[in-house]
């Protein structure tokens, strides 16, 4: 993502507001569902806690948890909301099909769940083991994404369809990657440290498995259904079980 097209968190706010705003003209209806979520909230940090607590939690008590926790974070670590901004920006830039910042926000569960893990991963970091977890579990059973708390990933992130995505403890993901569904990362063998590290502008497809101590490259493109085990070096595609590169640029072909 060239970074001129990035937003602040304020201009975001500001954009997400007015497009909330005239959704709320244009539909009375729409609008009291708007008003929660969006409008009763004066930036974007607020309007983050009471989504992540909307979703992940299923009473009123559990809500006020959840967003109780993500609130401690974001008023701890602020560059959580930069980078949940560089998030949303991503998913437009990136899906021709959005047309504006409102319905990723609050319609795409990939977006939560990858909003949830940051706020997890700030938990785990200040040992809040066990509160970490909770997010990484109901992440899991409701938004249907498992990241480990200890997993370590870039901004301007898009989880795509966010359906079946595991990963592990460890895991490295740089920014700007792309993730389809039914994606699993992780270590192979005992170690926990044994986890892959993913460069950054990464494309995984659907369905793909990358197990071990290994790197994927910068720029590198894995395709469905592959399994990786072994290093895939930058700008190369990996397809197949056992994956094979592919479209290699030839500096990585002379290596």
């Amino acid at each position: 993502m060239a970074e001129a097209a990035v937003m602040a968190s304020d201009s975001l706010w500001q954009k997400v507001r007015g497009e909330a705003q005239r959704a709320a003209d244009a539909d009375t209806v729409f609008g009291k569902a708007l008003a929660g979520p969006i409008l009763a909230h004066d930036d974007f940090a607020g309007a983050l806690v009471d989504l992540i607590g909307r979703r992940l939690g299923n009473s009123a008590a559990e809500r006020t948890r959840f967003a109780s926790y993500s609130r401690a974070a974001f008023r701890n670590q602020p560059d959580l909301i930069e980078t949940a901004s560089r998030d949303l920006q991503a998913i437009v830039l990136r899906d021709p099909a959005i047309g504006g910042l409102l319905p990723p926000l609050l319609h795409f569960k990939g977006y939560v769940a990858l909003q949830a893990f940051r706020v997890s991963n700030w938990l785990w970091h200040n040992d809040h083991v066990d509160a970490a977890l909770l997010f990484q579990n109901e992440a899991s059973n409701v938004l249907q994404v498992s990241i480990d708390p200890a997993a370590s990933i870039g901004s301007g992130v898009y989880l795509d369809h966010a359906t079946g995505i595991v990963i592990g403890a460890n895991v490295v993901i740089g920014d700007e990657a792309i993730i389809l569904q039914n994606v699993s990362i992780g270590r192979r063998g005992e170690l926990p440290t044994r986890s892959p590290r993913i460069g950054r502008s990464v494309f995984i497809g659907a369905g793909a498995t990358i197990l071990g101590d290994i790197r994927i490259g910068d720029s590198a493109k894995i395709g469905a259904g592959t399994v990786v085990t072994t290093d895939v070096p930058d700008g190369c595609t990996a397809v197949g079980n056992p994956a094979r590169l592919t479209n290699c640029p030839e500096s990585a072909s002379a290596a």
